[in-house]
């Protein structure tokens, strides 16, 4: 069934579609509390085996969780798949059967238990999910399907009948990030300790003999799951009276605490931008600077800071009211500008790392010199023209500058995990802390993403005419998966924003965190970034190192030698003689010390090297797949920064020069030309008389 509902499709005229539009709030308001009791859930886990390697259930298990009720393991009801040996002779009917009558105890227990509607499982958004929805989808023809699937994440999947809601599966990661193990240890360390199971001796000839070590463990999960999640309800309704069974997102749970304790609607309205201006300022969101600049080095400090995001969102003046649109602010002053800015900028080679982000035709996130075009939040063209960049503003949507309205936000629950921590309550301190760093990451959803669909044959029809079809195959009669792009022109149906989507917030938010960092990070004893970390030759002052003041540096770790090759690639040995080691990839299980060694020896370098996916999902097929590939390991030079040597030896890097107009295209030759000759003139006005001619001889040869 479809995502937005799952009635006959009706041809939808332009003027109901703009009627719609209208129909959307202008500013996110305020919330109450709705609920006067907490929830019943259920939690869940399932169990495979590899067959032809795909991965197949052979067991599942559930177990009713009751606010405040005492619970124990004597009241997990468990399928086994081999218990069917009598009545089914092959595995795949065996496995059928274990996922159809889990599914049909669900349905009993959610009749017999009237409020009880969501079902978790620890990771369903990748594993889980993805079984179930097609098996319900094979083999529960009626039922109708509703998954929430964003970017190929199964955030919720929504079973109905007769259009009413049976009970929905949900994935309890998106509100309690962390391995189980952790949470358990944080949340209720009284339940032990996760079990283990050598998966790789699993055989279907030896099901039946390891039953009691199988079920053992699978229960063991599903007690430590049920007991994080309800310690975790206790607290949120405790101290917020809010219940995360209503929520299926931690930024969305941290978005309605701010809305119902700290949000002052009548004075500090929080705009709801519409198309034009989303797709404007979304220009602006590039995220976190991660980069390498110098790739080798000894006696080196690696500092963190204490929370950016949430000091920024407390610190930091951020954009309020509703936008007004400028065609034109050619000639006005920076400095009386606040908003999102179409800007000419002006980068001297000088500047050795350099300030402002560019994406590049491949969308790498680069910090470029020389000439471009880009969107820009204008407190960091403001930063970058006292840095020396020439900055000329060319139209935007401008704000008003007011104070953040995060501050109470930020300082209560910073406040609360201080205290916490002090007297030694780890599961409220892990509470305030995971609440503190998820509301930013409600603010910058996209409302263009990718949305999947199980539906029929006259949707599935619908959708390959009149949607940008990504992909679309047959899961069983009558049953499609697709795969589109949402809001696009093309698209399916009409704008569809996200209700309480703020992009301008999480731009200027990842701007002001750029503008905190710059300092540290563009110092010439700087080896590397990553968002809210720096790893420098020299200790920052005293002043400037606290564990406990929000936005201040804390002490990582002392680097006794470390290689810093790529972003989000590095290995170092500290002080101490331990090893810490990062790689983001594929291969990232065949990367050790000596490959670092030999990488930075030869930085061409590369190697092939057999990868195993053991949990690749075939979204065309809805099969989790284990599949062996030959990956190309090494690092890609010059994509971000250009490799210093000094002889055979990398010893450092420079920024990659670029100069890209293409964004004035539709301003035409004369804005270009305009713009060429008010900096011409700028750069005269700060030169020698001998210098003067070359500049001039440059910008007549660039016209």
């Amino acid at each position: 069934m479809i995502e937005g509902g799952f009635s006959k499709i009706k041809p939808i005229r332009a003027k109901e579609i703009k009627n719609r539009q209208c129909s959307y709030p202008s500013h996110i308001t305020e919330l109450k509390a709705c609920r006067t009791e907490l929830k019943p859930f259920i939690v869940a886990d399932t169990e495979t085996l590899l067959i032809d390697n795909v991965h197949k259930p052979y067991a599942a298990g559930l177990m009713l969780f009751r606010p405040g009720e005492k619970f124990n393991d004597i009241m997990i009801e468990p399928y086994f798949g081999e218990d069917y040996s009598i009545i089914l002779d092959s595995f795949e009917e065996k496995s059928s059967k274990v996922l159809y009558d889990f599914v049909c105890r669900i349905s009993t227990i959610v009749r017999q238990e009237e409020s009880c509607f969501t079902i978790y499982f620890h990771n369903f958004s990748r594993f889980d999910g993805i079984l179930l929805l097609k098996h319900l989808a094979c083999h529960h023809k009626n039922y109708k399907l509703k998954p929430l699937m964003r970017n190929h994440r199964l955030y919720e999947l929504s079973v109905y009948s007769n259009k009413k809601l049976l009970f929905r599966f949900r994935d309890s990661l998106n509100l309690l990030p962390g391995k189980l193990e952790s949470l358990a240890k944080n949340l209720c360390p009284g339940l032990g300790q996760k079990g283990s199971i050598p998966y790789d001796e699993i055989t279907q000839s030896n099901l039946e003999m390891k039953k009691r070590s199988l079920l053992d463990y699978m229960k063991q999960d599903i007690l430590l799951l049920g007991g994080v999640m309800q310690k975790a309800q206790e607290i949120y309704w405790k101290v917020y009276k809010v219940d995360i069974e209503s929520k299926i997102t931690l930024p969305s749970l941290a978005l309605s605490i701010f809305r119902m304790k700290y949000y002052d609607s009548s004075n500090w309205p929080i705009h709801i931008p519409n198309k034009n201006e989303d797709s404007f300022i979304r220009h602006t969101d590039y995220g976190g600077h991660t980069d390498t600049y110098k790739p080798y080095g000894t006696d080196l400090y690696f500092y963190d800071v204490n929370s950016l995001y949430p000091f920024v969102l407390k610190e930091y003046p951020m954009p309020g009211g509703k936008p007004v649109w400028h065609c034109n602010l050619e000639g006005m002053d920076l400095d009386s500008l606040f908003g999102f800015i179409d800007a000419y900028v002006v980068c001297p080679n000088t500047i050795k790392k350099p300030f402002l982000p560019y994406r590049d035709k491949n969308q790498t996130l680069i910090f470029p010199t020389r000439e471009f075009v880009g969107v820009y939040y204008s407190e960091e063209l403001k930063y970058a023209r006292d840095l020396g960049y020439t900055v000329l503003p060319i139209s935007g949507y401008l704000f008003e500058k007011m104070e953040s309205p995060f501050k109470d936000f930020v300082s209560s629950l910073y406040e609360s995990r201080k205290e916490a921590k002090k007297e030694g309550n780890e599961a409220m301190s892990y509470v305030y802390k995971i609440l503190m760093n998820s509301l930013y990451g409600r603010f910058c959803i996209n409302p263009k993403s990718t949305i999947t669909e199980v539906c029929d044959s006259n949707r599935y029809k619908h959708l390959i005419r009149n949607s940008e079809l990504i992909f679309g195959d047959l899961l069983s009669e009558n049953n499609y998966i697709v795969a589109y792009h949402s809001n696009t022109e093309t698209g399916p149906g009409f704008w569809n924003p996200q209700k309480n989507s703020d992009v301008q917030l999480a731009a200027a938010i990842t701007a002001s965190a750029r503008i905190y960092m710059y300092p540290y990070i563009s110092r010439e004893d700087s080896y590397y970034t990553d968002t809210d970390s720096v790893v420098l030759g020299s200790p920052l002052p005293e002043e400037e190192i606290s564990s406990t003041i929000l936005g201040k540096f804390k002490f990582d770790d002392r680097v006794l030698k470390g290689y810093f090759l790529a972003p989000k690639a590095y290995f170092y040995t500290a002080f101490d003689s331990t090893n810490v080691l990062k790689y983001k990839g594929p291969a990232k299980n065949k990367v050790h010390p000596e490959w670092f060694e030999l990488q930075y020896a030869d930085p061409s370098r590369t190697e092939l090297v057999p990868v195993k996916a053991n949990f690749l999902i075939d979204w065309h097929t809805l099969n989790i797949i284990k599949k062996d590939t030959i990956v190309k390991l090494g690092i890609k030079l010059g994509t971000k920064r250009i490799p210093v040597y000094h002889g055979d030896a990398w010893v450092d890097t420079d920024p990659i020069d670029i100069k890209d107009l293409s964004f004035l295209d539709h301003f035409g030759k004369e804005i270009i030309k305009s713009l060429r000759n008010y900096v011409i003139q700028l750069q005269i006005e700060n030169t020698t008389l001998n210098e003067k001619f070359s500049i001039i001889e440059r910008g007549i040869a660039e016209r």
